[in-house]
């Protein structure tokens, strides 16, 4: 057992180590860490509502778009396309 590994098991870490696994940053930003995980319903509620919204910007894209007479495979494509997009960023976060 190395030297490191013993120091982990006797919970003797450097302080900015285990904040940092933690969630911790090292440096203070304007926007302070979470001072307790989001609770499970939280979390979809807030999923959907992102959803919703990206939903919400397609169909004012897509009217938009029609109400400039672009074709409809133009408008289709741009709106599956942003919807694809917002979507990955929104599923990808961890913050929400």
């Amino acid at each position: 057992m190395s030297m490191a590994s013993s120091e982990r098991a006797a919970g003797t870490e450097e302080p900015d180590v285990r904040s940092r696994r933690r969630g911790g940053r090292d440096q203070p930003t304007m926007i302070p860490g979470r001072e307790r995980r989001r609770l499970k319903a939280e979390s979809v509620l807030m999923r959907l509502v992102a959803t919703a919204g990206v939903v919400a910007i397609g169909v004012a894209l897509g009217a938009i778009l029609v109400s400039q007479d672009v074709q409809g495979w133009i408008v289709g494509l741009v709106v599956s396309l942003v919807s694809v997009l917002l979507s990955a960023i929104l599923w990808s976060s961890r913050r929400l």
